[in-house]
C-alpha cells in the first residue's frame, strides 16, 4: 500500500488536492495498523481494502474528475461527466462491506440477517459523514475551488448520488455474499447426506 501511495504521489495533477484527498485514506490506514492486534481482518478483507485504496490513489492522483478510465467510458455512458468517482463510491460499498461484516460478526456478535443489514447501514452512514466532511473541508481549505475539489462537475446532486452508489454497492455485495454462503451450505448439506447414504 505504501508503494502505491508513493507511486500515486509522483507528479499528481494538483499536489494540494492530492494530499487533501488522502487525509481520510491515511487516517483509515492508521486505524488499521493501530487496531491490528485487537481486530485482525481476514486476508480477503485486507485484499479488498488494498484494491479499494489503490483505486482511490489513482483517483487522487488525477483529481478524480480527470481520471483516464472515466474519460474512456464517457462515450459508453453517453455522458459529459467523468464517472470515476461514482465507480469508486460503488466500490466503497461493494468492497468495504465485507470487512465491516467481519467486524460486526467478531466484535458485536451479530448473527443471521443483521450481518447483512448492518454493513449496508454502516456504509450509508460512513458515506454521509464523508460527504459532509468533504464539503466542510472544501469550504474551509479551498473556498474558491470548493465545487472543483468536491468533484461536483456541475451536478448539484453529486453528494446524494455518491451516497446512492455506495449504498447500491453495499447491497449488491451483501446479496452476493448471502447467495454464495447459501450455495456453499446447500452443497455441504448435500455432501453430508451423500456421505451418510454411503455409510449405510
Amino acid at each position: 500500500m505504501l508503494a502505491v501511495i508513493v507511486i500515486a504521489g509522483i507528479h499528481p495533477d494538483k499536489v494540494f488536492d492530492y494530499f487533501l484527498e488522502n487525509v481520510t485514506a491515511f487516517v483509515f490506514l492508521g486505524a488499521l495498523v493501530a487496531t491490528y492486534r485487537i481486530l485482525p481482518f481476514s486476508e480477503l478483507s485486507y485484499l479488498l481494502i488494498f484494491i479499494y485504496l489503490s483505486m482511490h490513489e489513482w483517483g487522487a492522483h488525477y483529481k478524480y474528475s480527470d481520471v483516464p478510465l472515466g474519460e474512456w467510458i464517457k462515450p459508453l455512458l453517453h455522458t459529459h461527466r467523468n464517472m470515476y468517482d461514482r465507480i469508486l463510491h460503488f466500490s466503497f460499498g461493494f468492497m468495504i462491506g465485507y470487512p465491516l461484516q467481519e467486524m460486526f460478526i467478531r466484535k458485536a456478535k451479530v448473527v443471521r440477517q443483521w450481518r447483512y443489514v448492518l454493513p449496508v447501514e454502516a456504509i450509508m452512514a460512513l458515506s454521509a459523514v464523508y460527504e459532509i466532511a468533504e464539503a466542510g473541508a472544501a469550504m474551509v481549505l479551498s473556498p474558491e475551488r470548493g465545487e472543483e475539489f468536491v468533484g461536483m462537475q456541475g451536478d448539484i446532486w453529486d453528494s446524494q448520488e455518491d451516497m446512492l452508489m455506495a449504498g447500491i454497492g453495499a447491497v449488491i455485495g451483501m446479496l452476493l455474499l448471502f447467495l454464495i454462503r447459501r450455495r456453499r451450505a446447500a452443497r455441504a448439506a448435500k455432501a453430508e447426506l451423500e456421505l451418510a447414504d454411503v455409510r449405510r
